[in-house]
């Protein structure tokens, strides 16, 4: 029987996995979301000896159940290689008191490597499999990482374009260049006049555009989503969950069955939902640990059980997190309201319209699942000295701010189960924050830092930053927030 995707607004709008791919949003405005949970054999005596490539194989293969064997194949063959620095794709690092599962090994050395170098694999064969024949377009907005990573994963596939907005003062100068300088017929890279939310917003607003939705299939064109709001990033994401307690089994460091904690740095909540997802399926997890920066949304949340966005906005140093409108907390407010579209729906509206809602009658096991806890820009810059000092280990921002979170929680419960902190981006990616935290040595360039990181760390400097500081500035387009739309269109010829 295929797996059904629903909207989180529509109980009508069911679609398969594949179908749910192409479209990206629902056209209700709504996210595709299981509403039952396959069987999966999570068999850690056999998995402790697989490769990534074949722990993939396994949970894309319940998830996304209308793609063949052979499809699925080739879409993970694709993905998961030589892209990536080491043969494990995610190495899992034992640190003094937690494991650093280390997300940032691909080519834009991001968390979001892991899912979309395989989405425009999975999404151009949905294509053929339905054969479509507009040209998709990815619109993307991103907070620093998503936007290089989907422009280096579809950079001159056949049959799409991809438009990536992202806000001009909330990222850091790497993120800036990789993505500025990013190659490709197709890619369009735009700056506005605002923060990610904006960007985001607009995003969500031009994928309901009915008008706009008709205007671009007369020039046979559609919009598809490169971010986690689309089940083909979120899906594969579940896969580096199970991919790291196995190998935790394989070290001896723990045995099949035992429990273990994962804490996760959560702006949009998609990396932290697909650990909620392999919790479904049969990954003895613990507890799962939102960490956040400063823009504290998601601890208040899980605090108060009231989102509020009416709050300022913070630019912190880590810019990815930078977030008040967390997209994918909606699959979890389904899931907690027992999957009830129409109550889902009504609390979406409410945060448009109101800046808040609050939630009652809910399923209580799920929200025990989840702590969550913040960290400021101090704890932070503590934290990444802390772990350099004790174990010759630079950690980025986020990671930082997962491993502070972790380490308060640790103090405050006394959980001694095993902690794999989810690494999501190299050092590299933060010169600045990372040296300055662990040197003292302030007002370096980003280039003089990255210098300086090498010296420090060991590290060698990954390709994604080796020749960026010469490399050619491809996109100059700046906007007001407001006026994103008609750079789509102007992009698009529509």
């Amino acid at each position: 029987m295929t797996l059904v995707y629903q909207s989180t607004r529509d109980a009508q709008n069911q679609v398969t996995a594949s179908q749910a791919i192409l479209q990206g949003l629902a056209t209700d405005g709504g996210l595709f979301t299981p509403i039952t949970y396959p069987t999966v054999d999570l068999n850690f005596d056999v998995l402790k000896h697989a490769s990534y490539q074949e722990v993939a194989k396994l949970i894309l293969s319940a998830f996304l159940d209308d793609f063949t064997s052979e499809e699925l194949d080739d879409c993970i063959n694709h993905a998961y290689d030589h892209k990536f620095d080491t043969p494990t794709i995610a190495p899992l690092v034992k640190l003094k008191g937690q494991y650093n599962l280390e997300l940032f090994r691909g080519s834009t050395i991001a968390f979001k490597d892991m899912a979309l170098s395989i989405l425009p694999y999975l999404m151009t064969t949905a294509a053929k499999k339905h054969g479509l024949e507009n040209e998709i377009v990815i619109l993307t907005a991103t907070s620093g990482d998503t936007g290089k990573a989907a422009m280096a994963g579809f950079a001159d596939v056949p049959g799409t374009k991809i438009i990536v907005f992202y806000p001009r003062d909330g990222v850091s100068k790497v993120q800036e260049l990789q993505m500025t300088t990013q190659t490709g017929t197709n890619t369009h890279v735009v700056a506005i006049d605002g923060n990610f939310d904006d960007a985001q917003t607009d995003v969500k607003r031009m994928f309901n555009d009915e008008a706009l939705r008709e205007k671009l299939a007369t020039y046979k064109l559609q919009f598809s989503s490169a971010n986690s709001m689309n089940i083909g990033r979120l899906v594969p994401q579940i896969v580096y969950y199970v991919w790291a307690y196995a190998q935790l089994v394989k070290e001896g460091d723990i045995q099949a069955g035992d429990e273990i904690n994962f804490t996760v740095p959560t702006g949009n909540f998609g990396n932290i939902l697909a650990a909620f997802y392999a919790k479904q399926i049969g990954l003895p997890v613990g507890k799962l640990i939102c960490a956040s920066n400063d823009n504290n949304v998601l601890t208040d949340f899980f605090a108060t059980r009231t989102y509020d966005k009416r709050r300022p906005f913070k630019v912190t140093t880590s810019p990815s997190m930078d977030i008040l409108v967390s997209s994918n907390l909606e699959r979890l407010i389904f899931h907690l309201l027992g999957n009830d579209a129409q109550k889902t729906k009504d609390l979406m509206d409410a945060l448009a319209e109101k800046g808040q809602y609050s939630l009652e009658n809910v399923d209580e096991t799920i929200l025990e699942l989840f702590a969550a806890d913040f960290a400021t820009e101090e704890e932070t810059a503590a934290e990444i000295k802390r772990v350099y000092e004790e174990n010759h280990y630079i950690e980025d921002p986020h990671t930082a701010v997962a491993s502070a979170v972790y380490k308060v929680y640790t103090e405050r419960t006394g959980d001694a189960r095993p902690t794999v902190i989810v690494s999501t981006a190299s050092p590299y990616k933060f010169p600045v924050v990372a040296v300055e935290a662990v040197t003292g040595r302030s007002g370096l360039t980003d280039f003089e830092a990255l210098e300086q990181l090498h010296e420090v760390s060991g590290v060698p400097y990954p390709r994604a930053v080796d020749g960026l500081e010469t490399a050619p500035v491809l996109h100059k387009t700046v906007v007001a927030a407001a006026d994103m739309q008609k750079a789509v269109e102007t992009y698009l010829g529509v």
